[in-house]
């Protein structure tokens, strides 16, 4: 029987998605729930699995062609079994076992490419033998081992290289994701009254309470405490007493959010994503340190789905991680405020009329001035400030 291959039905705010690349070919079988297909959106790469076992027999869009939803792919005939190979060519019984191209996830593809690997090269981790990002960094990590003695034997081509002067450009055309973020980039910056406001937060009573409770913590709720669950707790709080910076912009209308939905962004191999934490007003934090955790394990692995971006009331940006003392965060319309978080220095600051050394860390607030007045969005970032420098009302809610 045979089997349409459809293009996911996809959200109202995309209209339509990229064809990435095919994990089978004609006459090859497949297993129901294996990827035969991946396509791309400007949000998320989506895995198209086979309806059930059987044979694909034809594919309609190639790499590269445009689909929207609902549209045919390939098509597959549903209890076939692939033929077998020629006996000449046949190998040992065991062989196809050994050879079968292991599943790939998209980002660990992309890395492999970067670095010249193919799968016989990396052991896959995941199940059923799929291949994850952290296998490729894993195989990475190990290929230098054997560099020296290839230098050391043969150090002309090396040489060559750097004499020759060559100039070398390459020219590719954005990903979807790429494009998007451009597009919206650009939107932000060019219909919105964007300021940024600025403060500094004392994190030594932050981490105080963080070395003292963290293995309690994970012991009880199997979550590690970290510090961007404390943020988005303060950031959930202040949101509730501002309603302006947990607002939008509708047309004429302003739109008031009788909910927290704050959207971490999350820096992935295809780009910048922002993954959405629902109703964090009603969380604890095991409970979104259980999201951030869920949300970055599917952002290493392309699993993203559309609801998992759609959305937002506000965004934390930590761009710490990667070094930053200072940056304007960008906002994310049609959100009012975007917070940014930074490195945490030690820096001498005065307590008491004392001159200490203490963690310090710059936020930023970055704000619609035509939604957001500028004494709000400041005293909006000193009661982050605050509750931050005093934890305990956090838990209490004072």
């Amino acid at each position: 029987m045979s089997s349409e291959i459809l293009t996911p039905v996809l959200p109202e705010s995309v209209a339509d998605a990229t064809v990435v690349t095919w994990s089978k070919q004609v006459g090859d079988s497949v297993k129901q729930d294996e990827v035969l297909v991946e396509i791309e959106t400007d949000k998320v790469v989506l895995e198209v699995p086979a309806p059930a076992d059987g044979v694909l027999t034809e594919i309609v869009q190639q790499a590269g062609a445009t689909v929207i939803s609902s549209q045919l792919l390939g098509r597959m005939t549903v209890g076939a079994v692939a033929a077998a190979p020629k006996a000449a060519e046949a190998a040992p019984a065991a062989a196809p076992a050994a050879n079968a191209e292991p599943q790939t996830a998209p980002a660990a593809r992309k890395l492999m490419a970067e670095n010249n690997l193919s799968t016989t090269d990396v052991e896959g981790s995941g199940k059923q033998g799929r291949i994850l990002k952290e296998d490729v960094q894993a195989a990475v990590a190990s290929k230098p081992a054997a560099a020296p003695a290839t230098v050391a034997s043969a150090p002309a081509p090396t040489v060559a290289v750097a004499a020759s002067g060559a100039r070398m450009e390459q020219r590719v055309p954005m990903t979807r994701l790429r494009a998007r973020i451009a597009e919206r980039l650009m939107y932000a910056k060019q219909s919105t009254a964007m300021l940024t406001t600025f403060n500094e937060i004392d994190m030594k009573p932050l981490m105080d309470m963080r070395a003292e409770y963290k293995d309690a913590f994970e012991k009880k709720h199997k979550a590690k405490l970290g510090f961007m669950s404390l943020f988005v707790k303060a950031a959930a709080v202040a949101l509730q007493r501002f309603p302006e910076v947990n607002a939008s912009i509708d047309g004429n209308d302003i739109v008031y959010h009788g909910f927290c939905d704050i959207g971490i962004a999350v820096s992935s191999d295809r780009g910048l994503v922002v993954p959405i934490l629902r109703n964090t007003e009603n969380m604890g934090l095991a409970d979104i340190e259980s999201g951030i955790a869920g949300y970055a394990a599917k952002a290493r692995e392309g699993k993203l789905d559309m609801g998992d971006l759609t959305g937002g009331t506000f965004t934390i940006t930590n761009g710490g991680v990667f070094g930053s003392l200072l940056s304007t965060p960008i906002l994310n319309p049609p959100q009012s405020a975007i917070l940014g978080m930074h490195s945490i220095q030690k820096r001498p600051v005065v307590v008491n009329d004392q001159i200490v050394i203490r963690p310090m860390m710059y936020v930023a607030l970055s704000y619609d001035h035509r939604i957001v007045d500028g004494q709000g969005a400041v005293t909006f970032l000193k009661t982050i400030k605050e509750l931050v420098e005093n934890p305990v009302r956090l838990v209490l809610d004072v």
